[in-house]
């Protein structure tokens, strides 16, 4: 099969993942390969292939927000059948034994395994996943349309619980990217009134258009405190305005996986009146079919631009460069 291979993690504008040969993967007990109709790309495909993220294997296969129909079932695998539509997400597989696991906080094992990080990934024409790690989904919408939501969705869908949005409150959205677009919506379909902070006006006025009350760039303070904040961006230097920006008793949610160093704090500015700091660390299967659930009654459409695999690294590299129109989504296979 045909597979873009991460060579060695460096600068996306070297062109680092290239188009290989490879053997098609085979499942194992209890696992299922699927036939990939399409894989959104996602920023996080960005800092393994630049190696923000400390590379966890050579010769890496990226790619996370995979749509794809079942081609072949393993030993013991009963729970799909060929041909069945499944998406397959970051969080690949947990022991299922430790504290975390057994707390309903999976994402959060010490042996958790993640798609195209610690195994090959979406940037291919096949790819296996232990079946119950895998996610049922309807042959309707488009694969293209739903495969953001296997990313941007889950991960948006865990940072809105973890900055304790509640429908009808005040959030706001640092950076406005893949996942921010898809959060917005639901945050709107809750009826919160929503700020958003970029630097693009292209971006500025893409949050317009879906709902916001008010966009401006991230050194303008929203026109009202907030309730609650999510940090898109993987900027550090962002955390003290966004917590500036909050009402008392706020939450702000630091939904990336990277993030540069964040400046010295004022406890009195940024801390007190008991204002609070969170993390998103990857996304439980719960959060997964909670979103996908609700993104059918929203309805959840993603802004979505299609890309050969072999152009992952142009489209990367616009990603990087903020130039790219909503989600870049790898359209690989037919999509019947």
């Amino acid at each position: 099969m045909q597979a873009m291979v991460l060579t060695e993690p460096a600068s996306i504008d070297t062109n680092p993942l290239a188009l290989r040969e490879v053997p098609l993967p085979e499942p194992g007990a209890g696992e299922i390969v699927v036939r990939v109709l399409a894989c959104a790309i996602c920023r996080t495909d960005l800092h393994v292939a630049e190696g923000d993220l400390p590379p966890h294997r050579k010769h890496i296969i990226p790619g996370h927000q995979i749509v794809g129909a079942v081609h072949k079932c393993g030993p013991g695998s009963a729970r799909f059948k060929v041909g069945d539509r499944v998406g397959i997400a970051w969080l690949r597989s947990t022991c299922g034994q430790c504290h975390y696991c057994r707390a309903d906080s999976e994402n959060l094992c010490p042996s958790a395994k993640f798609t195209g990080y610690d195994e090959d990934g979406g940037y291919a024409e096949y790819a296996a996943v232990r079946e119950d790690f895998a996610y049922a989904l309807p042959t309707t919408p488009d694969p293209v349309a739903i495969s953001p939501l296997l990313c941007a969705g889950i991960i948006g869908y865990r940072a809105l619980r973890r900055a304790d949005v509640k429908p009808g409150g005040r959030l706001g959205l640092f950076g406005f990217g893949s996942s921010a677009s898809i959060v917005i919506q639901v945050a709107r379909h809750w009826g919160c009134t929503v700020y958003v902070m970029t630097r693009d006006e292209r971006h500025r006025s893409m949050a317009r258009e879906f709902g916001a009350t008010w966009a401006g760039s991230p050194s303008d303070k929203p026109p009202e405190l907030l309730d609650s904040a999510i940090l898109f961006a993987p900027v550090g230097d962002l955390v003290p305005p966004a917590l500036e920006a909050l009402d008392r008793g706020g939450t702000l949610a630091l939904a990336g996986i990277y993030l540069t160093d964040i400046p010295k704090l004022n406890y009195d500015r940024h801390l007190f009146y008991e204002k609070n700091l969170r993390s998103v660390t990857a996304n439980t299967r719960q959060d997964g079919n909670e979103l996908l659930k609700l993104a059918m009654e929203v309805p959840l459409r993603p802004r979505t631009t299609p890309v050969a695999l072999k152009d992952a690294n142009r489209a990367l590299q616009k990603v990087k460069h903020d130039s790219i129109q909503g989600t870049g989504v790898l359209v690989i296979g037919e999509h019947g």
